[in-house]
């Protein structure tokens, strides 16, 4: 072996040497920065005590899968995890679904929390129990028709952020722990229970804004104003003559009782 090869094979032995050893070194982990921009809206993460109180709000059980809209860092869907829900985030910027992956094995919750990158528009979260999301009121507005097609009874939390004219159901305040995007409303999404139905008092006439009802109820010829109409998730509630409704959609039929112990039924009238 003359000198030129073996000085040809010390080179490229070093830079195989040096390249493996590159490669071997993890690159530095991605670091978020509050502000960054993203596709639609900046990041800025949801505190740790807030994230408490919307899956609080939420009633998180194990027996629940939680999707967090925009997930950012994954700290909303670990924390889900940690109570025992299946989580899942939805991300659009691929570095942080790495991190948020990175954070979740950190946390021993790899089996229960995943991430996807996806356009939040684009997604299929029909099969949550609860969403949450950090989101701008208009991203909010163009999600709420495909939120409000969602089965009743999903659960919706948004750290201060609302849904235009569909107003929530409960809001909340956290002063400990927070000092900034301190507020989280929840909506039960509603059955659709607007229209015409017929029961053995007459005709009731359930008109329907989101989760809030009025209309009449008709006997005979006389008509009796509806009061104090609400629906939560499947079941609704109303006044009509002095007397409250309670009941429960199922179908084309909903089936409950009077706060005074009787029975009722209604069967939905197709016209």
């Amino acid at each position: 072996m003359n000198h030129f090869t073996y000085c040809l094979i010390r080179i490229c032995f070093v830079v195989l040497i040096t390249a493996a050893s590159a490669h071997a070194q993890p690159a530095k982990d991605f670091q978020p920065q509050v502000g960054q921009e993203g596709k639609d809206v900046i990041w800025v993460p949801t505190p740790q005590a807030l994230v408490d109180k919307m899956l609080d709000m939420a009633k998180v059980t194990p027996r629940d899968y939680v999707i967090d809209l925009g997930s950012g860092d994954g700290r909303t869907v670990i924390t889900a995890a940690k109570r025992g829900a299946r989580a899942l985030g939805i991300e659009y910027n691929p570095d942080m679904v790495e991190l948020s992956k990175r954070n979740a094995a950190k946390e021993g919750v790899s089996d229960k929390a995943s991430f996807v990158k996806a356009d939040l528009f684009e997604s299929d979260f029909s099969q949550a129990q609860v969403i949450t999301m950090f989101l701008l009121p208009d991203i909010n507005i163009r999600l709420r028709p495909k939120i409000l097609n969602l089965k009743p009874g999903t659960r919706i939390v948004s750290n201060s952020f609302t849904m235009g004219d569909w107003t929530a159901d409960q809001t909340a305040n956290v002063k400990d722990g927070c000092a900034s995007y301190c507020t989280a409303h929840l909506w039960i999404v509603p059955a659709k229970v607007e229209g015409a139905w017929q029961t053995a008092q007459g005709e009731l006439t359930l008109n329907q804004t989101y989760q809030l009802l009025n209309g009449t109820l008709r006997t005979g010829n006389v008509s009796t104003p509806i009061s104090s109409g609400k629906v939560n998730g499947d079941e609704l509630e109303f006044s009509a003559g002095g007397v409250v409704y309670l009941g429960r959609l199922s179908g084309n039929s909903i089936e409950g009782m009077t706060k005074g112990g009787g029975n009722w039924k209604a069967t939905r009238v197709n016209r």
